[in-house]
């Protein structure tokens, strides 16, 4: 016989006998267990809300308690090196190079020869117009001595006249003779506008002789180009041999002492730059540089809508280079700022931006704020009271009006 079965239906048999003959017991007893158990449940939520309540319910954050200082508020830029003066020194008469070329890169001083040109027949030309502006000259004491001769005889004529009229009016001289002295007077007065005019035509003469010698002067002076001002030459001056047309480049000299850092400054900072203020600039290559602002453009880029600002900068050394990227900052008004980590700025709910703050009774506040510079040690901003207490670890983890519990951090931590 198998023990299983048997078993089970031992187990059956007690439990109908429970069921049926013993119910009052057993569900006086299944009523106790579910009391206890409650009892227990509920002596456990009551110690579970008991901790509950006793837990705090402030936030932990980490604030840095600022000290507002003064700054030097500059407007920082972005911009680049340019030459002060760059000229293309180009030919303007017709000939061909007799001098050696100079190479770039040389240094040159103002008035060096940089091309000369072959003078051909310019010399002969310029000895001709001084021989007629000589020949010119010699004429000029002849047309006034004949100026002179008319004026004689203009008034002798005059003389004659007079006295033949005055003796035809008492009878002793004939109307024939004051005729013919007054046709003399006459014939005086054309010699004098002859010899005028053959004064002025030996004027004109001199004149345009004098012209003549200037303007063959000036074509020989063209023959030899020379650097307007010192500076290096940014090409080859032209080559020996060649030919020359009026507008031929004969050399690019470039002035970088002094030299400009020429920068855009928006609109919205342009009320912050003035004429004369103290500038600094950082090039790429790490070299520092300070000067002065020497022009701000009274008229905004139509693109950009931006300002054009130079600073001038001394180069003796020559170390600033035409076009080298710069970062400029342009002093200004001072300011009282806060130096914050970057980490510390965030934004409120209407998109501001700004860093929440530790009030009083531990009350987080929102402070609107506005970024003066940008360096290695953290941000400027202004905004803030003298003293602040900024959160700078776990502010965006809470808002406006919750209840925080701080820890304190060092500025220099």
């Amino acid at each position: 016989m198998r023990l299983v079965p048997f078993i089970t239906a031992i187990l059956v048999t007690v439990g109908l006998y429970l069921l049926v003959f013993e119910r009052d017991a057993l569900m006086a007893f299944a009523k106790a267990e579910t009391a206890a158990t409650a009892q227990a449940g509920s002596s456990g939520a009551a110690s579970a809300a008991s901790e509950t309540q006793s837990a705090p319910s402030a936030v932990r954050v980490v604030a840095l308690r600022s000290q507002a200082s003064e700054i030097d508020s500059a407007v920082v830029l972005r911009g680049q090196t340019r030459a002060v003066r760059q000229v293309e020194v180009r030919a303007e008469t017709v000939s061909t190079v007799i001098s050696e070329p100079k190479r770039k890169g040389a240094f040159v001083n103002a008035g060096d020869l940089l091309c000369e040109l072959d003078p051909g027949t310019r010399s002969a030309s310029l000895a001709e117009a001084r021989a007629r502006k000589a020949q010119a000259e010699s004429s000029m004491p002849e047309a006034e001595a004949r100026l002179n001769e008319a004026k004689a005889r203009l008034e002798e004529a005059r003389i004659n006249y007079n006295a033949a009229q005055k003796l035809a009016e008492t009878g002793y001289a004939s109307e024939t003779r004051r005729v013919s002295t007054e046709a003399a007077v006459r014939s005086a007065e054309a010699g004098i506008k002859a010899a005028e005019a053959g004064l002025e035509t030996s004027r004109a003469s001199i004149e345009a002789a004098t012209a003549a010698v200037a303007a063959a002067q000036r074509e020989i002076d063209r023959l030899t180009i020379k650097a307007p001002f010192e500076g290096l030459l940014e090409s080859d001056t032209a080559e020996f041999g060649s030919l020359m047309q009026p507008g031929t480049l004969c050399a690019t000299i470039i002035q970088l002492d002094p030299i400009k850092v020429v920068g855009f400054v928006p609109e919205t900072e342009v009320n912050r730059v003035q004429v004369g203020a103290l500038a600094g600039a950082q090039l790429v290559t790490g070299l520092q540089v300070q000067g002065r602002v020497t022009f701000l453009s009274r008229s905004a880029d139509p693109t950009t809508r931006t300002f054009e600002v130079e600073i001038t900068v001394d180069n003796p050394e020559l170390r600033i280079r035409d076009g080298q990227t710069a970062t400029i900052a342009i002093s200004s008004d001072g300011a009282k700022a806060h130096l914050l980590p970057q980490s510390a700025l965030t934004l409120n709910n209407d998109g501001r931006l700004g860093v929440r703050t530790v009030g009083p009774d531990n009350i987080v506040a929102f402070i609107p704020v506005s970024l003066v510079r940008d360096t290695p040690d953290g941000i400027w901003v202004t905004g803030l009271p003298e003293t602040a207490d900024v959160i700078v670890v776990g502010q965006d983890y809470v808002v406006e009006g919750v209840s925080v519990l701080p820890s304190w951090r060092e500025a220099s931590q």
